[in-house]
Order: structure tokens, then sequence, then C-alpha cells
């Protein structure tokens, strides 16, 4: 399956590393415009210059997602840059873990309200891009299930999913449709399983003896997914929530 996004205007939020840069990188292949931002300026000018070396127009910003209001002048300046929106990607996290107030705090402000904000603020541009407009969440196979380890981080990818849906009930009469990808556990260069698996921490495999398929996902699986989802193959599908994890869930 090819996926053509030719002159389409991508944004991701939370686009420099890890997945948010597989899935910037990915559109951009397919011929998209796509704008990236993230904190850290250095991670997101390398990522900006491998975008503008597939020949397409590439936009970068530094943006504190957990604020409010450099989350809309984001979205303003990346609709602007790229001359309108039709893919709006949430990828950022917070990594709010733990049960206590910090964790609560981190995952509300960015996983949450990040997407909500976003969405809100591209909704005129994905309204007046036509029938291909589409948001994709990132929230996370924690989201499924209950979880002791990491029990903020857990329910703030569920309002994530909970949220993909209604948001799609709601966009459904605009054309705008609404999905979600829950990744399980994905590893690359400086990511949270490549850390563990250089620190030889067990969790690592005890994690990995429960995927089914027999290896940690990447960021490029996750993206294949969230182009499809963003693709005119995928023109009848909202509302849903696609679990990225090698059969992770089925292992318990």
């Amino acid at each position: 399956m090819s996926f053509d996004f030719n002159d389409a205007r991508v944004v991701v939020c939370g686009g420099s590393r890890g997945i948010g840069r597989s899935i910037a990188l990915g559109f951009a292949a397919a011929g998209a415009r796509v704008s990236i931002c993230a904190r850290g300026r250095e991670a997101l000018e390398a990522t900006r210059a491998q975008l503008a070396a597939l020949g397409h127009a590439a936009h970068a910003a530094a943006c504190d997602l957990a604020d409010a209001q450099s989350v809309a002048g984001y979205v303003a300046a990346a609709g602007a840059a790229l001359g309108g929106i039709d893919v709006l990607v949430n990828n950022a996290s917070g990594f709010g873990m733990g049960d206590d107030e910090a964790g609560w705090a981190a995952g509300l402000a960015v996983d949450v309200m990040a997407m909500v904000r976003a969405s809100h603020a591209a909704l005129p541009l994905l309204e007046a891009s036509g029938e291909g407009a589409s948001i994709i969440h990132i929230s996370s196979i924690s989201g499924f299930r209950a979880s002791a380890r990491t029990p903020a981080y857990a329910a703030v990818k569920a309002a994530m999913i909970s949220y993909t849906a209604s948001q799609a009930l709601t966009l459904a009469a605009k054309r705008i449709r609404v999905n979600c990808i829950a990744p399980g556990s994905i590893e690359f260069d400086g990511g949270v399983w490549d850390q563990r698996r250089k620190a030889k921490d067990p969790l690592y495999d005890r994690v990995l003896k429960g995927i089914p398929l027999g290896q940690m996902g990447s960021p490029e699986e996750v993206a294949e997914v969230a182009l499809f989802l963003a693709s005119r193959h995928a023109r009848w599908v909202t509302g849903q929530t696609v679990a990225v994890d090698g059969g992770q869930l089925l292992g318990g």
C-alpha cells in the first residue's frame, strides 16, 4: 500500500524525536508539507533539516505544549507557514507516571490538554481543508488496562482514547475524521526502553517476554499506521483506537 500526501499540510505536535519524528518524516516522504514542534531546539532543528531534505516545505518551532498560549500560537504559525492544515497529529506526552501531584499535572497538562488545545486551535483550518481532514492522537496501550506502576500515565492515556471517540462523533458532520493510535513498548535511540535495556533493567526483559511477536516496536511501525489513518484508504474510519503493540495486550 502506497501513500500519496502530495502538498498535504501536516502538523505534528511533539515531532522532534521518536514516534513523532518518524510520523513527520513519513508524511514528508509521501509528499506532504510538514510542521513540527517540541521544546528541545537542537533535536527540533535536526529533524526540520531532515524534513527539508526530502524536498518539501518544512516548518519547526519551539513550543511549550503545557502552555495554552504557546500551543495556540504554534498552531497558528504552523498553519500560516504551510498554507493551512489538513492533518493534525497530537503526539506529545508529559510522561507523568506516579500517583502524585507531579505525575498527574504533567499528564493532564501535556497528554490531555495539549491535545484538546491543539485540536481547538486547528479546527478552523481543518474545516477549510475539505474532505481529507484528519486528526490523529497518539495514546498508549496503557490506556486500555489498569497500572499499579504508572497510574497517572494510564489514566491520561485512557482519557485520550475516550476523547477520540467523542471528538469523532462531534466532528463527523464537518467531515473531519478523528482516530487514535495506542502504541505498545517502542524502542529507539535515547528512548525510555533503550535506556532500560542499556541499564540492564529487569523490567525490560519482563516486558519483552510478554510481547507475543517477540520484539519491541519501532517508531516507523507506528508511523505507517498514522499514514494509513490519515489517508484515503481509511476514509470510512473514524472514532477508532488502533493498538500497535505486537500483541502485547494479548500477553496480559
